[in-house]
């Protein structure tokens, strides 16, 4: 699996790494799937989410 990034809110940093991170499909507009990373932040832990390309 791919390495993720993302921006951590309780940490306020902007590329922290994720840990245990996976992908999986979200809702968007119109009834279409997005696909997205969650994972936790290295440092506190706190979970964190990306949307993909």
């Amino acid at each position: 699996m791919a390495e993720y990034t993302g921006y951590c809110v309780k940490c306020k940093a902007k590329d922290r790494k994720m840990v245990d991170a996976k992908e999986v499909e979200m809702k968007g507009k119109g009834g279409k799937t997005r696909k997205a990373a969650t994972g936790t932040c290295e440092k506190c832990g706190t979970k964190m989410f990306r949307i993909l390309g």
